[in-house]
């Protein structure tokens, strides 16, 4: 399914089918916003708290595949915190040296094909897998993508302020 600036048609009652648009319209928003972004813009934040959009980027990319590979399906994933400093769960978002856009917006369309592959897949009344992120009691399909929509939408709005004060694009 081709990816799309607009958001998903009303209509649909497939959750499935929802939850996969709706990830897919976020990633291309948050896709979107960055390109909009000169190189030093990416890198720079002008927050308070500190963030650069980069450093957004990685984390999107991190959680998406904490959640549905290293979560649901109980993948291994050698780095699951790659996007921390130090590979902290609780420490500040962080670009390795010489990772830029491309890459990063590659692995964020990639992740979502794996996504996509999942909800395609599996009902979402089913519980992840154990033995990846979850040594007991998994959480469900739908808990996950709502989980992974929530942050999404989050992240993509906290986005929209940091390339607005850049001079970048910013709405849908």
């Amino acid at each position: 399914m081709p990816l799309s600036d607009s958001e998903p048609r009303p209509g649909s009652t497939d959750p499935a089918a929802l939850f996969t648009a709706y990830l897919d319209y976020y990633r291309q928003a948050v896709d979107r916003k960055l390109r909009s972004l000169s190189d030093a813009d990416l890198r720079a934040s002008r927050l308070p708290s500190g963030w650069s959009p980069l450093e957004l980027l990685i984390h999107l990319v991190h959680m998406e595949q904490r959640w549905f590979r290293w979560g649901f399906l109980a993948e291994p994933v050698e780095r699951p915190w790659d996007d921390h400093a130090g590979q902290d769960p609780h420490g500040p978002w962080a670009v390795p040296d010489g990772v830029g856009l491309d890459e990063l917006l590659q692995a964020l369309h990639a992740g979502g094909a794996t996504t996509s592959e999942v909800l395609a897949t599996h009902a979402l009344d089913e519980q992840g897998a154990l033995g990846g992120r979850f040594t007991e009691d998994p959480p469900t399909l739908a808990w996950i993508c709502f989980h992974v929509l929530q942050e999404y939408a989050r992240h993509a709005g906290h986005l929209d302020i940091s390339v607005e004060l850049a001079g970048g694009a910013t709405g849908e």
